[in-house]
């Protein structure tokens, strides 16, 4: 299997790091073909903006969604575009990995997202029902994400739904609205007031998950 890793997380010493470690030694050892787009490493730009266009659709008004589909069409998007593009056609899976900041993923990860599903590739406004028609289909998605919070505040009833809520409208409302294949999560609950030990557990946890691909 083709596995693309979209890693955003700028400590490469920390738990999302380890966990990111992990990840590579077990797919490849699984036989997975593995291409990593480690987001803070790379730079990423995160902001689509006019800059992303080397030929412009229209160079008076700016409109993100023309402009997207005429640079895809006439090959002419910005370099790092078209690399992560290669990338996503190469995947049979995505996995994407990050913290929850200020209750959503890093603007970084938002910005590769904003710029790399672009439309004409990614879906096709056009198509009629969206959903059944994304241009992603055959392949398969899923997020791992590491939470401060607890399980229990994030559980149905509790005090804090951020996390289960994010990741549903992830799984809704850009993996399957580009006809990919919505996974289950791996989620890490209580990361800030977790110890050695059970970090080691949830690392083992992880693993086994990978293995069960």
């Amino acid at each position: 299997m083709h596995v693309l890793y979209v890693y955003a997380h700028p400590e490469p010493r920390s738990f999302n790091g380890a966990i990111r470690d992990t990840a590579m030694t077990t797919l490849v050892r699984a036989g997975h073909e593995v291409k990593v787009s480690n987001l803070y490493v790379m730079k990423f730009k995160a902001v689509l903006d006019p800059h992303d266009f080397r030929i412009r659709y229209n160079s008076d008004r700016f409109d993100p969604a023309a402009e997207q589909v005429h640079g895809f069409r006439t090959g002419s998007l910005a370099p790092d575009i078209s690399e992560e593009i290669e990338k996503v056609s190469w995947a049979d899976l995505i996995i994407f990995q990050f913290p929850i900041w200020w209750s959503h993923m890093p603007a970084i990860l938002k910005g590769w997202i904003d710029r790399v599903f672009v439309q004409g590739f990614a879906f096709d406004p056009e198509s009629g029902n969206v959903y059944e028609r994304g241009l992603l289909r055959g392949k398969k998605a899923m997020i791992v994400a590491t939470f401060g919070s607890s399980e229990e505040k994030d559980s149905h009833g509790g005090t804090d739904r951020t996390l289960t809520d994010h990741i549903s409208s992830i799984n809704h409302s850009v993996f399957e609205f580009t006809g990919m294949t919505a996974l289950p999560p791996f989620i890490v609950f209580s990361t800030d007031t977790m110890n050695h030990e059970e970090g080691a557990r949830q690392i083992d946890r992880y693993r086994r998950f990978l293995e069960s691909l």
